[in-house]
């Protein structure tokens, strides 16, 4: 699970999912992935909603971490990311923006990556996570509304995040089992982060 803005958190957690493939030699344990820094990470591929898949399955490419970007190439990978149906991915994206921005743009560069999750989430069929991370990011993003940066369309984000909320709340009604509408189509649902543009 992403520790910053809570992505994966629909499913197991990682270390009770599938081990990697086991070492070569007989008996030696399972190890766990790991980065060439030494760090652990799942390198199982995943799907376009960032979902673990089988080792050995063909998946989606994962987003590079720490790529610098200016803010208006970030929007615009970001953005096409979502358009092609890949909110995990583009959270990625917003992440990278998040960890490298000034103080005073934190919270903007959460907010959208949060929205990016909350959206994976819906697209999962987790409404309850889904909610969660659209709330949080609508909340971090409001200080931004009367003077957004780089074009971003911070009320029309608002909208879109309240819209899908009410949407993913207005699932089934409680005690029939359901948790929520079942999962939205992630590309169909994506936002536009900037006004008039992609």
């Amino acid at each position: 699970m992403c520790e910053h803005c809570g992505a994966g958190a629909d499913g197991p957690d990682e270390e009770s999912r599938a081990d990697p493939p086991a070492a070569s030699g007989a008996g030696e344990a399972r190890r766990r992935d790991r980065d060439e820094e030494g760090r652990a990470r799942n390198a199982r591929p995943r799907d376009g909603l960032g979902r673990p898949l089988p080792y050995g399955t063909p998946g989606v490419a994962r987003q590079p971490e720490g790529v610098s970007r200016t803010p208006a190439e970030t929007l615009t990978e970001a953005q096409r990311l979502l358009d092609g149906g890949m909110p995990f991915h583009a959270h990625e994206v917003l992440e990278d923006a998040w960890k490298a921005a000034p103080e005073t743009e934190r919270e903007l560069w959460r907010g959208l990556a949060q929205l990016a999750v909350g959206l994976t989430h819906a697209a999962r069929g987790n409404a309850v996570g889904g909610t969660a991370l659209l709330d949080r990011g609508a909340a971090a993003l409001t200080p931004y509304a009367a003077a957004a940066p780089y074009g971003i369309d911070v009320a029309g984000l608002l909208a879109w995040a309240a819209e899908l909320t009410g949407r993913l709340a207005g699932g089934p009604a409680a005690g029939d089992g359901a948790a929520g509408p079942g999962p939205v189509p992630a590309a169909e649902t994506a936002p536009r982060l900037r006004a008039g543009r992609g």
